[in-house]
């Protein structure tokens, strides 16, 4: 992504803008275990994410517009909040899965599902492939309401840049 770049213009944010909102852990919460990344970088009136998590690790407070903050010590990684929010824009991220891999669960709202272990193309923010990355679960319980949540394997390398995988169209994958 060119420098300048980010929501505003491409309609999707830039790592830079995510890295510098309150929903983004730090590195050092990163390498415990899996952590909620919560990539809204737009004061829109929003606040389910607050109310999905159990411990209070996410704040959106008073006004609404406020931009959900993360705290990083009280997130257990339980993922209640990614199929809450209605812009696709909590993942959970787990750089403990491997000494190679992290492990990366998103909402995904497309059909068809894949099949856990399956092999597919990961993408990033703009839809872009990235790297091949293996299916590990695909989770559907009733309290998600429909959005399944994907969980893949990646290489560590990859762990900030994938965000879903692409769609399988015809006899391929075609972006996010």
């Amino acid at each position: 992504m060119p420098a300048g770049a980010g929501v505003a213009t491409s309609g999707y944010p830039s790592l830079d803008e995510v890295r510098g909102s309150p929903g983004y852990p730090s590195r050092e919460r990163m390498a415990k275990g899996a952590v909620a990344v919560i990539e809204c970088v737009q004061e829109i009136p929003c606040n389910p994410c607050e109310a999905a998590c159990p411990r209070g690790a996410v704040k959106v407070g008073q006004p609404i517009t406020n931009l959900p903050a993360l705290d990083g010590e009280k997130c257990i990684g339980c993922g209640l909040c990614l199929a809450r929010c209605p812009g696709l824009a909590i993942f959970l991220l787990d750089m403990t899965y491997s000494d190679t891999e992290a492990a990366l669960s998103f909402p995904h709202e497309y059909l068809p599902l894949p099949e856990p272990g399956a092999t597919v193309t990961a993408v990033d923010r703009a839809g872009q492939p990235v790297c091949r990355a293996k299916v590990l679960k695909v989770a559907n319980p009733a309290r998600n309401d429909r959005t399944p949540v994907i969980t893949i394997a990646i290489p560590k390398e990859f762990a900030e840049s994938v965000r879903g995988i692409a769609r399988k169209s015809g006899g391929g994958d075609v972006g996010r």
